[in-house]
């Protein structure tokens, strides 16, 4: 009986088995939906009644745009069915958005409060030249439109009660991970000795800066120590105990910028104290086949073309009139996959890399140096 039942229920989960839910039996009704209105997609129905309801995948409502600097602002998105509210602050979300008929996709740091009474989500975006979708984010995006989300994900998380003492060392956009924690340990009411060391440019420049300054006058045990490159330059980690004498004592988490992970994490190594620090790359470092972009070679098809590190393997192909496989052109339906013959390829969503002897989806990777694709 017991086998019967579990036979069932897969068989009416399989054609939402890709998406993930708050709660595993969410999935069952979309299930039914989907195998009811078969060969048509329940969406067709569902978005007559919401535009929010889909069977298939996590959606969101852009509900406001609120500027935070000249180049970045906060997304506020209510999500819709299914949508986990249980993430930890300081993880990010995928988002996926449709401009000019393709869907484009990155993942963003959530600086909303987790399962707070409004159930909307929040990134805080910075555009950059080289990111075509975060500058449509901050520039060009209305509210009111749909968004595709992926389920929270990453392990830059604070532990849950916090530890006494607490460092954040970030810059620039590495902020909106540790914005989230300090949103909620306010929230929560946990009073941890905190010492915050941001840098950014100038005053001008530092996300949320108002919030922060009001942080240090009203959160007891929260210090910020603010510096300003263009005056003063990059900060000095061997000064870094007279701003926090007792930083080897306290567990760290910082974000920003590859050159100062890269600072922090040998400074920490170097006193061995590597095991309380906590690091989030929006970035991945460069291998030694090459970093960002490179030359993406069709094996079977004997085509060259040269892409950004923001191109993906697919609109590559189609560049150069390969007719590629592809179905939602966003991670999730896996119609996409190819063999990687060789070379190193990026993960948009997570920064993961793959070598040669996998297959990998081509919708959301892009070439990390140069690399054979068979197809």
């Amino acid at each position: 009986m017991s086998s019967a039942l579990h036979t069932l229920t897969r068989w009416t989960k399989a054609p939402t088995q890709g998406v993930a839910a708050a709660r595993s039996w969410v999935n069952v009704p979309r299930g039914l939906a989907a195998r009811a209105t078969t060969p048509l997609l329940p969406d067709d129905y569902l978005k007559m009644l919401n535009p929010l309801w889909s069977a298939r995948e996590l959606r969101g409502l852009i509900v406001a745009v609120q500027p935070e600097t000249a180049d970045s602002a906060t997304v506020t998105i209510k999500p819709g069915w299914g949508f986990a509210r249980q993430y930890r602050a300081g993880q990010y979300v995928g988002i996926g958005l449709r401009i000019d008929g393709r869907w484009h996709w990155r993942s963003y740091s959530l600086t909303s409060v987790p399962r707070r009474a409004n159930k909307n989500i929040t990134i805080t975006v910075k555009a950059t030249p080289e990111g075509f979708l975060s500058t449509h984010l901050v520039n060009g995006v209305q509210p009111g439109t749909i968004v595709r989300l992926a389920t929270p994900k990453g392990e830059f998380a604070l532990p849950d009660p916090p530890p006494a003492k607490i460092l954040f060392v970030t810059a620039g956009s590495g902020i909106t991970p540790v914005m989230a924690m300090l949103r909620t340990l306010k929230s929560r009411g946990h009073g941890p000795d905190v010492v915050h060391i941001h840098s950014a440019p100038t005053t001008d420049d530092v996300i949320f800066h108002d919030e922060l300054r009001e942080l240090e006058t009203r959160q007891p045990g929260y210090r910020l120590h603010l510096h300003l490159t263009e005056t003063a330059g990059h900060f000095d980690f061997d000064g870094l105990a007279d701003v926090v004498a007792d930083w080897q004592d306290r567990p760290t988490w910082a974000c920003g910028p590859a050159a100062l992970l890269d600072a922090v994490e040998r400074v920490w190594k170097d006193v061995g104290r590597d095991d309380q620090l906590h690091l989030e790359r929006f970035t991945i470092a460069a291998t030694d086949k090459g970093g960002e972009g490179g030359t993406v070679r069709f094996a079977i098809s004997d085509k060259t073309v040269e892409i950004d590190g923001a191109t993906s393997l697919l609109e590559a192909g189609e560049k150069v009139g390969i007719q590629m496989p592809f179905g939602c052109r966003m991670g999730i339906c896996q119609t996409c996959v190819l063999p990687l013959e060789s070379g190193y390829v990026r993960d948009f969503r997570s920064g993961t890399e793959h070598r040669e002897g996998v297959r990998i989806q081509t919708c959301i990777s892009t070439a990390s140096g140069d690399c054979t694709i068979k197809i």
